[in-house]
């Protein structure tokens, strides 16, 4: 079997094989055609929708007019190559599995009789969406770009705004079926070598099927499994701008090919308090965003679980509390009221994202409006946790990582109920318990989640919380 997934001199077991292995018969859209080229017989093989006909047309008009004399005085594919295709990107294999892998990518292949080595040419067009901006990562000033499905669109967009050579992008091919390209895009100078070679070791080692389903497939390789832990351990971002700054900043981005999000390496738990609209902005303005954003995080998972124990526990209740306390009995208590509220928000959510987008925004406000008013009137659920949960749902959206808010999400329910279970103690040691998650999470590098602050570092820390100007030192 090893000696049929190399290309031979035989033209005619060439293209038996190769027909066999593109299953030429099976599928529509595997084009395979048979040409003289030179005087030679040839066959090209390339998949329907990725190659652009009218370069295609050019480059079949070209090869028709080579002369048979000029044939003879080519004594191998590589000479070919250089001799007639000397614009194009063209490579030469003689592995048949390396050969059908680049076509299925969408290059055009062909193999010309007496040759033992078949030729491709990068002529591939994707099927592709503009970089219209990512509707969950928008900015009111600056770029609005956005990362889209195709690889080699994202990796241009990066090099537009980085023109260095010292800007590296590595290509992976993960997947035994899939052979999905995944990009490691570096600056050489500032990366952390140790990391970097931890990540390019892992991509080398990943023995899987398919990464189908992008970056989430991808990201579970590489990172240690956590089963419990909420915390995300990367960062995504779909803004090329954001991307860019990341890599001058020494960080790792991984690309996907068919998913429009870049993985950031490595991630602490404060630079998710960093957001692309506060370097639009002048110094002051971004540290305010940053300040509040970091007030709305703390709020987002302890505001529910602090009002309920004051509610629970009225001693313990400053005085003016009382203005949020519920005043009317009501038939569901107060702690599943809350629970209900956090399901149905996910409900919610859920249904938004199964409605046409023409609908979506009004269902959803008219569907949380009409459920909270009637939900009051019927005095199954209190005004006051209405209030506060739909507080804490707003102010999910205060930052764009939805791994990070669904780990806020759990976190807020999970000190929920160790509050209704136990009260003070319940809040102490559960509150306690989710700090200790996070000082004992480690990023991607091994490092502490809580970095600048465990282990401490002032300059860091600052950086992270102040918006700094520009200047020689960080750009």
């Amino acid at each position: 079997m090893a000696d049929k997934l190399i290309l031979t001199d035989n033209h005619a077991d060439n293209i038996t094989v190769l027909d066999g292995y593109f299953r030429v018969k099976d599928n529509f859209d595997v084009i395979a055609r048979e040409i003289t080229i030179g005087g030679r017989h040839s066959k090209i093989y390339f998949i329907n929708g990725f190659v652009k006909d009218d370069i295609l047309e050019k480059i079949l008009e070209f090869f028709l007019k080579v002369s048979p004399q000029a044939m003879a005085e080519c004594a191998s594919s590589r000479d070919f190559a250089s001799r007639f295709i000397p614009n194009i990107d063209a490579a030469v294999c003689s592995s048949i599995e390396h050969f059908a892998t680049d076509v299925y990518s969408g290059q055009f292949g062909f193999v010309i009789e007496g040759f033992g080595e078949g030729i491709l040419l990068d002529t591939r067009s994707y099927p592709s969406r503009g970089i219209a901006e990512p509707d969950n990562d928008k900015v009111l000033r600056g770029s609005h770009e956005g990362f889209v499905e195709t690889l080699l669109c994202n990796t241009s967009l990066i090099r537009r705004r980085i023109r260095d050579r010292e800007l590296i992008m590595e290509c992976y091919k993960i997947g035994k079926r899939s052979r999905t390209d995944v990009v490691l895009c570096y600056f050489d100078s500032r990366v952390d070598k140790k990391l970097l070679s931890r990540i390019q070791k892992k991509l080398r080692e990943i023995d899987v099927n398919s990464i189908c389903m992008g970056q989430e497939s991808l990201a579970e390789c590489l990172v240690q499994k956590q089963r419990y832990n909420p915390f995300p351990k990367i960062r995504y971002t779909e803004r090329p701008d954001s991307a860019a700054a990341c890599i001058y900043e020494g960080n790792i981005i991984v690309l996907t090919d068919n998913s429009p999000a870049a993985m950031i390496l490595p991630t602490s738990f404060f630079e998710f308090l960093q957001d692309t609209n506060d370097f639009y902005f002048p110094p002051i303005v971004g540290t305010y965003l940053r300040i509040i954003r970091a007030v709305i995080f703390a709020m987002a998972m302890l505001m529910s679980p602090v009002w309920y124990l004051f509610f629970s526990n009225p001693d313990l209740a400053p005085g003016w509390f009382s203005v949020f306390t519920v005043k009317e009995p009501y038939s569901i208590p107060v702690i599943v009221q809350m629970l209900i509220i956090e399901v149905v928000i996910d409900a919610l959510k859920l249904a938004s994202l199964n409605t046409p987008n023409a609908l979506s925004n009004s269902l959803s406000i008219i569907g949380a409006i009409v459920l909270g008013e009637l939900a009051v009137e019927a005095n199954l659920f209190s005004a006051e946790v209405v209030l506060f949960m739909a507080f804490v749902s707003i102010a999910n959206f205060a930052q764009p990582s939805f791994e990070l808010g669904y780990a806020f999400k759990l976190s807020r329910i999970f000190i929920l109920i160790f509050t209704a279970l136990f009260d003070l103690w319940g809040f102490i040691i559960s509150l306690l318990a989710v700090i200790v998650t996070i000082a004992f999470t480690n990023t991607a590098t091994g490092k502490s989640y809580l970095y600048p602050l465990i282990p401490f570092s002032a300059d860091s820390l600052s950086s992270l919380l102040i918006r700094k100007p520009i200047s020689k030192n960080n750009t």
